[in-house]
């Protein structure tokens, strides 16, 4: 088992994995002797194989609401009871596996910026070319380099400033990333994507209802967020929540309302408004250089699940409101060998 970087641990959380799961390990020990595991009620032998490999095993209770945040405080407890020494941590996603270097570059990176609490690189898709769901997640990952308001979920963290605010809100269902990041950056931390390959991720999306589903998710995301920092200076998922309303609520509902004393055209009126919007997101791809084929896959499939993020909106406020607990809003499962359905990538 290597160990030449004691100063890292590296914390996987995941359900039912398979092969991905191996990956994921074998990739985190070529770097680090220090990785545990954060299983959800696995029944395919993950948690077996992660202890036959030297891994550390936290089974989390499963009597209790699972959401990814919890699960990787909870490893990250385990990581840091076992080798108090850690100064760095790495939380990474069940089924992502590790680039060669990674560990390296951003460890030096986090050495050489003492504000910076996080640092992410470049997540990959495995098979992009597998299902357009597939392609536009790859297209997703890719943000630029340099200071960001947010990392995903593999990434490096500085562990005196995860300690400094709290950890993960455990209690977030999606987002739970971008919001540490917001706590983070109010407290004087910074955040930073670098120019380094970091992960590669296995999506496994093949139908439009899993995209439809991990876009309601998203829409829960911006809402949540909004609601906990909407009023800070960066005005944390207000943005996301009011194009999520305006273009998957009202534009669709209007056109549908007013139908009958326009004669359909506000239908066609909305149409149109849709296509001009998918219009001007893959401009906006072309502009940062994408190919035009994936600008106009972003553009097109942007505004085709709008409804469906308006949906998570919404489903954020009845929640709210009645007091109800938030559960997991899961797209993986079918198509995806080895795994049960999920929401933790």
């Amino acid at each position: 088992m290597i160990d030449a970087m004691p100063n890292v641990g590296v914390v996987a959380i995941g359900r039912n994995e398979g092969e991905r799961l191996k990956r994921c390990l074998r990739s985190a020990l070529d770097a680090t002797g220090r990785v545990a595991y954060v299983d959800s009620g696995s029944t395919d032998g993950s948690c077996e194989f992660a202890r036959s490999v030297g891994v550390e095993v936290v089974d989390l209770d499963t009597s209790v609401p699972f959401t990814a945040a919890r699960a990787r405080n909870a490893g990250i407890d385990r990581l840091t009871e076992r080798w108090p020494d850690v100064e760095f941590v790495q939380v990474v996603d069940g089924d992502c596996s590790f680039a060669g270097g990674w560990f390296e570059q951003a460890e030096r990176f986090l050495n050489e910026h003492d504000t910076c609490a996080v640092v992410c690189g470049r997540r990959r898709e495995r098979s992009p070319e597998d299902s357009i769901y597939n392609r536009l997640t790859d297209l997703e990952w890719d943000t630029p380099v340099g200071e960001a308001r947010a990392c995903g979920g593999d990434a490096l963290f500085r562990l005196s400033a995860f300690r400094e605010v709290g950890g993960y809100r455990a209690s977030l269902i999606a987002g739970e990333e971008p919001e540490l990041c917001q706590r983070l950056r109010r407290a004087g931390w910074s955040v930073h994507r670098i120019d380094a390959e970091m992960t590669l991720h296995d999506a496994a999306m093949f139908r439009f209802s899993q995209f439809w589903k991990r876009a309601k998710r998203a829409g829960h995301a911006y809402a949540e967020g909004a609601a906990l920092h909407g009023k800070g200076p960066d005005r944390h998922g207000v943005r996301g929540t009011r194009s999520a309303l305006l273009w998957g609520l009202c534009v669709p509902v209007l056109g549908v309302l007013l139908a009958w004393w326009t004669y359909g055209l506000s239908i066609g009126a909305a149409v149109l408004l849709f296509g001009w919007q998918a219009w001007r997101i893959r401009s906006g791809q072309l502009a940062r250089g994408r190919a035009a084929r994936d600008a106009a896959l972003v553009g097109v499939f942007t505004m085709l699940v709008k409804p469906a993020q308006a949906s998570g909106v919404l489903l954020y406020w009845r929640r709210r409101l009645l007091g109800q607990t938030a559960t997991l809003i899961e797209y993986k499962g079918q198509g995806s060998p080895g795994s049960e359905e999920r929401a933790d990538a």
